[in-house]
């Protein structure tokens, strides 16, 4: 069993940043596809980013790529989302999940992921 607990969410004004962490336990998760995906209140849960078990290889939302990087520190088994230049539209909560690893598909594809966190919240004033 895996237990993903998201943290680093809070309220930051237009233009700033944050950097989200998402803690495993339970297993290692280095040789895992791990992605982050956010979800405004009754709308459809967007991806955001996603990276390799080894850190090399990195995937991004249309929205968010420039601005945001997901990076990894497996001795830790944390993952983890700087995001800069917030804007009021990246307000949403913030969940971590692991890519199942019988999936072979697209790393931004929801169904593909098998653990979740509880999800942290983000709010970006204007």
């Amino acid at each position: 069993q895996v237990q993903l607990v998201e943290a680093g969410g809070g309220l930051v004004q237009d233009g700033g940043s944050l950097r989200l962490s998402c803690a495993a336990s339970g297993r290692t998760l280095s040789s895992d596809v791990m992605g982050w995906f956010r979800q405004v209140p009754g709308k459809d849960p967007e991806f955001v980013a996603a990276i390799g078990w080894s850190g090399a290889n990195t995937y991004y939302g249309d929205s968010v790529k420039g601005r945001f990087t997901i990076s990894r520190d497996n001795a830790k088994n944390t993952v983890y989302l700087q995001m800069n230049s917030l804007k009021p539209e990246d307000t949403a909560v913030y969940y971590c999940a692991r890519r199942s690893a019988h999936y072979i598909g697209s790393w931004s594809y929801i169904g593909g992921y098998d653990y979740w966190g509880q999800g942290t919240q983000v709010t970006v004033s204007s």
